[in-house]
């Protein structure tokens, strides 16, 4: 027993690593037998990491940097999409905009704009390659970075995004810490984030620009604790420039902004004020890019989420087989019009019904707006969980921790040719996360006014 105290630490530390190493370079995404095997030790060796009293809070901070490392010269195994972000950040470095035209039209002309077109198109897929970008601005700038450095090797590339993403996530390590802290909550909360293997594996790994959003939000946030409400608008308007998501959360801020202030009017002045400062911020990030012809392709893209794609869907596949019983057919052009409509009035309900005024209320009710709209979704990645993720940290539910674990079984998709879902899966997995999240809610019920 003594021994195992002694060296627990180095021991887990070397599982994780073991079994992160091949994970990134070895593993296939259609074995998902072994998937789920490394999957589930890693959260065991992880949490085990969390509780191990000989690792204090900074070495933690190293472990959890040298866990995501350790996939810096590995080629994402689970995703397609960065072989997209590197053909817009190479389209830009060429001089085109990147929101203008289709990578598929360029190949079937036999036109290659950039260094190693074919490649990239063949690695993204006809389906990505046949659609519109819809990465904003900063997530464009990103991919530009990646060209800078790397315009003819894809392996150049995907090291420098990694790069990127590594130092976006310490930038959450550094104000998560300084937030939790303001907050009054154990500053190792933040490990459930920062060591959480789906966070590591879906974002470093897979490349996804979860961690610049995030970094944004997390630094807003911090600085709106500070009274510093000007900047903090500037860094809401970069995080949605990255993701769109945060948009979502604009109208929960008008209790913390009418009812911090001494008369309603100063509130709304200030409230008001804030939300100009990020229109404008957003505008001028996207202007370089404007054109006619832009705005109908990117509201033709975004509009596609909801209209065409499906995937690891809750609600909506509900409502999809009632469709199907009643109307004989796919019904997700009328039902993808709705989800939206219900999200707003769902997030217009908690603004105005429920309590944001402190800093945690108000990213407890981020938290609950964004899980309504992904329990809602036609289509729900793996990586969209990373938003809800890091909220909860600040909160006092945890559901999204479990959810990061059982999402695994979405991934069983890529163990079928051609790709199909195994739909009891997915009722396992949102059974889990529902279950749980109603225990929690009866134990911590949502404060109304």
């Amino acid at each position: 027993m003594k021994f195992w105290e002694k060296y627990s630490a180095i021991t887990l530390v070397t599982f994780c690593t073991l079994l992160y190493t091949y994970f990134a370079y070895f593993l296939e995404r259609n074995q998902f037998d072994l998937l789920l095997v490394i999957w589930i030790l890693l959260f065991v060796f992880s949490y085990y990491l969390i509780k191990n009293k000989h690792l204090s809070f900074k070495k933690l901070i190293w472990v959890s940097i040298f866990f995501r490392l350790l996939f810096l010269f590995s080629i994402p195994n689970l995703s397609q999409d960065f072989y997209r972000f590197i053909w817009d950040g190479r389209m830009i470095l060429e001089g085109f905009n990147p929101y203008l035209s289709l990578p598929k039209i360029f190949i079937e002309q036999g036109n290659y704009p950039i260094h190693q077109a074919i490649e990239l198109y063949q690695g993204m897929g006809n389906l990505n390659g046949s659609n519109f970008t819809n990465y904003p601005p900063i997530n464009q700038f990103c991919f530009l970075i990646a060209a800078l450095f790397s315009s003819k090797s894809i392996f150049g590339s995907v090291v420098t995004m990694r790069v990127l993403l590594i130092m976006s996530d310490i930038g959450i390590l550094y104000f998560g810490k300084k937030l939790l802290e303001k907050l009054k909550i154990h500053i190792n909360t933040i490990f459930l984030y920062a060591l959480n293997p789906f966070v590591i594996i879906e974002l470093t790994g897979n490349l996804h620009f979860e961690p610049v959003m995030l970094f944004f939000l997390i630094w807003s946030l911090y600085l709106l604790h500070q009274r510093k409400w000007i900047w903090a608008a500037i860094l809401v308007a970069c995080s949605v420039s990255v993701k769109l998501i945060p948009l979502l959360f604009l109208p929960l801020f008008y209790q913390f902004f009418i009812k911090n202030e001494v008369s309603y009017t100063d509130g709304f002045k200030k409230l008001i004020l804030f939300y100009s400062i990020i229109i404008a911020t957003i505008i001028l990030l996207f202007l370089p890019f404007y054109s006619t012809a832009f705005l109908n392709n990117y509201t033709e893209s975004v509009g596609l989420w909801f209209r065409s794609f499906e995937f690891n869907a809750s609600f909506y596949y509900l409502a999809r087989e009632i469709g199907y019983l009643f109307r004989g057919w796919n019904e997700i052009a009328i039902i993808g019009k709705i989800i939206p409509i219900v999200s707003i009035l769902f997030i217009i309900a908690i603004t105005f019904f429920r309590k944001n005024i402190s800093l945690k209320q108000l990213i407890t009710g981020f938290l609950f707006a964004l899980s309504f709209y992904y329990f809602t979704t036609t289509t729900m990645h793996p990586w969209y969980l990373a938003t809800l993720v890091l909220l909860s940290i600040f909160t006092k539910y945890r559901f999204p921790i479990v959810w990061s674990f059982v999402i695994i079984v979405s991934y069983q998709v890529y163990e079928t040719t051609p790709w199909k879902e195994n739909l009891w899966l997915i009722v396992l997995e949102y059974l889990i996360v529902y279950c749980f999240f109603l225990w929690e809610l009866k134990k911590e019920p949502l404060k109304l006014l």
